[in-house]
């Protein structure tokens, strides 16, 4: 092989790599930039949380016509845990496969239960079309259906 075609093929070589370590920071920035904007807008929607479940007069505004407020201030506050932890597992901080146990202890709460026997509905629709949200979604599901309250209540 002559050396002009050595430099050529070594700079190709160099060209190509540095063009895919280029493409794959992209792919991870975009990566990062939407981890931020969930954070971003979850803390959002946790801090309106925060507030309508400790304001009676404005969970007043927001709660369903048929529920006393009190116990739609309960249900926002459990809404509130559930959030968190989707966050958590929206964000990769939820372990491959504890996910199931994560849930389970969630809905070990009568609250939780009590949302997701009112709302969680909602949440499943909320969820069609995003594959992690489903996933969170039918693992809550689940666990809300295997509480051993829920199935005595079913009996």
């Amino acid at each position: 092989m002559k050396l002009t075609t050595a430099v050529i093929a070594a700079g190709t070589a160099a060209a190509l790599t540095i063009a895919a370590v280029g493409a794959a920071r992209l792919r991870q920035d975009a990566r990062h930039q939407t981890e931020r904007n969930d954070a971003v807008v979850a803390r959002n929607h946790l801090d309106w949380l925060a507030q309508i479940s400790t304001t009676p007069d404005l969970a007043k505004l927001w709660a369903p016509e048929d529920m006393d407020v009190e116990e739609y201030m309960r249900l926002l506050k459990a809404n509130q845990l559930i959030c968190m932890l989707s966050l958590r597992d929206r964000l990769g901080l939820v372990r491959d496969g504890h996910l199931p146990f994560s849930a389970s202890m969630v809905m070990s709460s009568d609250v939780c239960r009590r949302y997701w026997h009112r709302f969680g509905d909602l949440r499943v629709q909320e969820a069609e079309g995003d594959e992690r949200a489903e996933q969170f979604t039918r693992a809550l599901d689940q666990a809300a259906k295997n509480h051993p309250q829920a199935r005595s209540s079913a009996a």
